[in-house]
């Protein structure tokens, strides 16, 4: 498992409807297969135009896929509410 931090810049007015994704059984199904969902710790910008995700992951190549479009059950969502993401990898120092 790797921890990592994922920051990503939210549409204006689409945070619900990223947030009803990722809580969705849909949403949930795909999250399981990229990282323990048990330890994910989310938060929000005040404004909701942006999100962070500390996740721990299983499977980086399906983070990417998650992330970058080539999901074909989280694109369509990502298309419409995401502007951008960077994803980080932490290390305990």
């Amino acid at each position: 498992m790797k921890d990592i931090l994922v920051l990503g810049r939210v549409k204006e007015g689409k945070f619900e409807k990223l947030m009803s994704f990722m809580q969705s059984e849909e949403g949930m199904a795909e999250r399981k297969k990229v990282a323990d969902v048990t330890k994910t710790i989310a938060t929000a910008a005040p404004d909701k135009s942006a999100v962070m995700f500390k996740i721990s992951v299983h499977d980086m190549a399906a983070l990417h896929a998650f992330m970058d479009g080539s999901n074909p059950v989280s694109k369509p969502i990502w298309d419409e509410v995401m502007e951008s993401f960077e994803i980080f990898e932490l290390n305990k120092i």
